[in-house]
């Protein structure tokens, strides 16, 4: 059996009300938490989220995102969130894909990139270290 080039998780939510305006419709600025919710999901599964990275030595900030709205998420609509990391060499790259949890039709797709930041010097890495490569590699 082939081994797959990508690591993904499902997860599931619900629209909060607080999310909503007037119209029932979640704010689009509320979708990069929905995507930081399923961000944290994925890598706890490679036992490597915030807490693992900083105690490897590592901050991972965002340093680009982009958000592709299809359909607006409405006040107690259930999404899936699916995430994959689709790139992890020198870089973190995680794709996203939201749909309706019954239609399946999607209503937004996006995606991150983050770089590993030395925390002793602050200084970005051109390459990702191996704390991240080999949990992904060993989780494939």
């Amino acid at each position: 059996m082939e081994k797959p080039n990508s690591l993904s998780i499902e997860t599931t939510l619900e629209i909060p009300f607080h999310d909503v305006d007037l119209m029932g419709v979640s704010w689009h600025g509320h979708y990069v938490k929905y995507l930081e919710i399923a961000r944290c999901k994925l890598l706890d599964s490679i036992d490597y989220n915030y807490m693992q990275m900083q105690e490897s030595g590592y901050a991972w900030p965002v340093i680009d995102m982009r958000l592709r709205y299809a359909k607006p998420a409405k006040f107690q609509q259930k999404v899936k969130i699916i995430a994959t990391i689709i790139e992890w060499e020198h870089r973190l790259k995680i794709s996203y894909l939201i749909r309706d949890l019954v239609s399946e039709e999607r209503i937004t797709k996006a995606y991150t990139v983050q770089v590993a930041v030395d925390i002793s010097n602050g200084e970005m890495l051109f390459a990702s270290p191996p704390a991240l490569i080999d949990r992904v590699e060993a989780n494939l």
